[in-house]
């Protein structure tokens, strides 16, 4: 089956492929969240890998498409940058990631780490962006642009195959909301797998572009993306993205700074796991938004930890 330009089959022979260093992530239900908000709560941990965020199931299914040898060029808050990094040096690509110039010191220096050539530019991802794509314009390289490449999508797409390894039918599946390629992934694999499930995906309220561009259909882009959540920070839409989530999300919430704190502590505090405030963001909704699924059986990925000391303290506590 095939939604826009991902398909089914993709995500089924991505779940093969992909390296299971990143794949078969840990689910399991959390009960004593569960008994705070009124539902039950299964959590899919995808911190514990090479590069400690979901995103290395994505990176690693598109690279392994490309021809051998092609230099790569993206732009990256960091987690996607260190994916790509991951993947490509295992094929002797070369990568050079352009970041925001406020991006996170840890993450800067883990994409220098696997090999990035990463080069700072402009005050935010979107600004990043753009020179990337110029850069690799004159340069000759390939632009890789988190969202809108299918294979991306339908790698992050593999960890609705495995949620719907779960014994009981999910009533929702809460996703954290940034470019869009995981929950464009996860919402076509749901649709088929299990369209019962609703799919719901959660942006930052102080980020709101893709969902105000998702509900008027259309890009919308803002003037600022100041959140502690600098995984899913959009101002500028990939239009891509939102043509793969027509049809397959339900609905779009919006969480704030202390909801994004609130829920980056409690999964250190009950779970035992450091989550940054964007791979947090799934869990924010569940708190902020708790009456809308009481009784039911609710499902959300932990997305990413690559938060430093500093960043941990702010994004944990409130301000």
């Amino acid at each position: 089956m095939t939604h826009a330009r991902l398909s089914t089959e993709r995500i089924a022979a991505a779940a093969r492929q992909i390296d299971p260093v990143f794949t078969r992530t840990p689910q399991f239900e959390v009960e004593a969240l569960g008994r705070e908000l009124g539902f039950r709560l299964v959590c899919k941990v995808e911190t514990l890998n090479p590069v400690r965020s979901f995103k290395g199931r994505g990176a690693d299914f598109f690279v392994r498409g490309l021809p051998p040898g092609e230099p790569l060029v993206c732009a990256s808050a960091g987690n996607f940058g260190q994916a790509l990094a991951w993947a490509a040096r295992r094929r002797a690509i070369p990568v050079t990631v352009f970041a925001a110039e406020s991006a996170s010191p840890l993450k800067i220096a883990q994409m220098r780490a696997l090999g990035a050539d990463v080069r700072l530019w402009g005050a935010d991802l979107d600004e990043a962006k753009d020179r990337a794509r110029l850069f690799a314009s004159e340069a000759g390289h390939r632009f890789v642009e988190d969202g809108r490449e299918a294979a991306v999508s339908e790698g992050a797409g593999t960890i609705a195959l495995e949620l719907c390894r779960w014994p009981e039918p999910l009533d929702t599946v809460l996703v954290p909301l940034g470019n869009g390629a995981l929950l464009a992934g996860i919402g076509t694999w749901m649709r088929q797998a299990s369209p019962a499930t609703r799919i719901v995906g959660v942006c930052a309220a102080e980020a709101p572009a893709m969902e105000r561009s998702w509900r008027l259909g259309r890009p919308v882009t803002t003037e600022t993306a100041h959140t502690i959540a600098d995984g899913i920070a959009v101002r500028v839409p990939v239009p891509e993205a939102l043509d793969d989530l027509r049809g397959v999300v339900d609905d779009i919430l919006l969480v704030g700074e202390d909801d994004l704190r609130h829920a980056s502590r409690a999964a250190l505090d009950t779970l035992g796991i450091v989550v940054e405030p964007a791979g947090a963001a799934a869990l924010a909704a569940a708190f902020a938004f708790r009456g809308r699924f009481r009784d039911q059986l609710v499902a959300l990925p932990l997305c990413g930890g690559n938060i430093d000391l500093t960043q941990r303290h702010r994004g944990t506590e409130k301000s």
